[in-house]
């Protein structure tokens, strides 16, 4: 069994930074890719960047220049570091790892979430 617990959210004015923090425990034979996705009241997860093992990353475009998603693979952990952080950012932030328990087999695990709030 797995197990991502998310920290980090909190409440900061438009403008500020955040950096949440994503850690994985458990039965892991190995860490492939990691992402974090939001979430608004009322609609659907999105996705806000992803990360390869190796280290390759992908933003969704409202992210792209202030987000940036980290990983350290020695700890399985992954980060997502948030500047400028703007009302529109307001969601429960997840993350998702795709995680190896052995070497022939992978699952998808979610983290419980952690709120970020931007208000002014």
């Amino acid at each position: 069994q797995v197990h991502l617990v998310e920290s980090g959210g909190g409440l900061v004015q438009p403008g500020g930074s955040l950096r949440l923090s994503c850690a994985a425990s458990g039965d892991i034979y190995k860490i492939n890719d990691m992402a974090w996705y939001r979430q608004e009241t009322g609609k659907q997860r999105e996705l806000v960047a992803t990360i390869t093992r190796s280290g390759m990353t992908n933003y969704e475009d409202s992210v792209k220049g202030r987000f940036t998603i980290s990983r350290d693979n020695a700890k399985n952990m992954v980060y997502l570091q948030m500047m400028r952080l703007k009302p529109e950012d307001t969601a429960v932030y997840y993350c998702k790892a795709d995680v190896q328990t052995g070497p022939n087999y992978e699952d998808e695990d979610w983290g419980q979430g952690t709120q970020v709030t931007v208000f002014s």
